[in-house]
């Protein structure tokens, strides 16, 4: 029997693998004990879905041992982007919201996300703790119900509208001023979930959206369903051809966004993240701190420092971040790999929220988003990011964790070294600008480098010396 394992976005294994309808089964009676130590069982649960393979059939799978347990369910009866199953939990004031997705996986994933009371994503200490439970069961402590008693109980209740999510993010935008500057934006969903949501949103924006990769296909068209610049050269190619203005995607389960410019020109999302953080400081007038993660941007800590504000490093996981917003008051917070919450939004990533208000920065700025980006460097300066992912066996894992985490063998690298951070991972900052990182990712069978330096040159000589160093290929 494999362990379940939850990790910094949640549980994710190979469909067949881990994840198997026993291992679901578990996990939803694992939640049902825990709801009722706690004396939730009444509050009920809200459970949603996306478009891989399995996804609809694990999420009633989870209802059957729900209903089982004798507890109520609001089932999001249709593929969904993720954050608007973390809205409903909020918006029903849940204790805990379950959503049957990989995020940004390869298509051979699948896995669950496990959300919180106000829709966060659940913190270590109950991931932890939560793990721990599951792994203590087997089939035989499973309570549930035939399928089609399930489907029948009055203890469920199906939901297929989204509207009161979009609505939502309708009533946090600057409509008005997106309406009348028409423009064209290519939305490319990667075979995930972000169609239907982002283009009602445009539209009634009364923007011109062309849609591409917005069939179901589950094995998200040969490629993995990260917006990242490999993944995007038809989304480029498709601005630049229709000659629009820019260029959406995001990641399968739509918490992650991707841009391309009106140049063909894919924006990291460092830099969107700064571009939205000194957009509203500066002409929104918001006020506040920015928090991000140990392996995004400093080029954020510059905007914040050069508006009297402060931007808080927490460790990779955006449950970290969401929960230093809250405590700090904070405008805005991301991380490098695509996610951003604004304040007042959700407290948790949201890859169509942070499209539309790109729309709006975009809109309200009435400048191409390249000049716009060209005018934020010429303020502030440039930094440049490269990151590298090494796949390995759980055998030379253990052997480079023993090498690198516990006895702190680092290279030695050609820039003074200011100090060194082991909290998670391990990060190294530089005298001066740069920083990099080293860790093993929470939901793939990776090492992740992550360097940020002056210039692209400085980071891939760091880069290379950590690979040289360790035998990575």
């Amino acid at each position: 029997m494999q362990p379940v394992k939850f990790g910094t976005g949640g549980w994710r294994e190979i469909i067949a693998d881990g994840f198997t309808r026993y291992n679901v089964r578990r996990i939803a009676q694992a939640l049902a004990d825990r709801m009722r130590d706690e004396d939730v069982v009444g509050e009920g649960v809200v459970v949603g879905y996306d478009r891989r393979f399995l996804s609809g059939e694990a999420a009633w799978w989870a209802v059957e041992v729900l209903i089982g347990n004798n507890i109520p369910v609001t089932v999001v009866d249709k593929p969904v982007p993720t954050p608007m199953i973390m809205w409903t939990v909020r918006n029903k004031n849940t204790p805990y919201g379950l959503c049957v997705t990989a995020s940004h996986n390869p298509a051979l994933y699948n896995g669950i996300k496990l959300f919180t009371r106000g829709g966060r994503d659940a913190d270590v200490a109950v991931t932890d703790s939560f793990t721990e439970q599951v792994n203590g069961l087997s089939g035989d402590d499973v309570r549930a119900v035939e399928p089609e008693e399930a489907r029948a109980s009055d203890l469920v209740t199906v939901q297929t509208s989204i509207n009161w999510y979009l609505d939502s993010i309708i009533d946090e935008l600057d409509m008005e001023t997106i309406r009348h500057r028409h423009l064209h934006i290519v939305l490319d969903p990667m075979f995930g979930v972000a169609q239907t949501s982002l283009q009602t949103i445009l539209l009634t924006a009364r923007c011109q959206v062309d849609v591409i990769n917005e069939r179901h296909d589950p094995l998200f068209g040969g490629r993995v369903p990260s917006p990242t610049e490999g993944t995007l050269e038809s989304l480029k190619h498709a601005v630049v051809e229709r000659g629009a203005d820019l260029g959406i995607a995001t990641d399968g389960d739509a918490d992650r966004l991707g841009i391309i410019d009106d140049t063909g020109r894919f924006l990291h999302p460092n830099e969107i993240l700064v571009l939205l953080y000194h957009y509203l400081l500066t002409k929104k007038g918001w006020q506040g701190p920015a928090v991000r993660n140990m392996s995004t941007t400093h080029l954020l800590d510059r905007v914040a420092r050069a508006h009297g504000q402060e931007c808080h490093e927490v460790p990779v996981g955006f449950k970290h971040i969401s929960a230093k917003m809250t405590e700090t008051d904070a405008v805005i917070g991301g991380e490098s790999s695509g996610g951003l919450t604004v304040r007042g939004h959700l407290p948790g990533k949201d890859g169509i929220y942070a499209g539309s208000l790109l729309v709006e920065m975009v809109a309200a700025s009435e400048k191409p988003l390249s000049v716009i980006y060209q005018d934020l460097v010429d303020e502030y300066g440039r930094l440049v990011m490269l990151e590298r992912s090494y796949t390995m066996t759980a055998k030379r894992r253990a052997e480079l964790e023993q090498r690198i985490f516990v006895d702190h063998d680092l290279p030695e690298f050609p820039v003074e070294v200011d100090r060194i951070s082991w909290s998670d991972g391990g990060k190294v900052y530089f005298a001066g600008d740069g920083w990099v990182t080293i860790r093993f990712s929470g939901t793939e069978p990776v090492l992740r480098v992550f360097c940020e330096m002056p210039d692209e040159e400085q980071a891939q000589a760091i880069i290379d010396q950590i690979a040289a160093t360790y035998g990575l290929e």
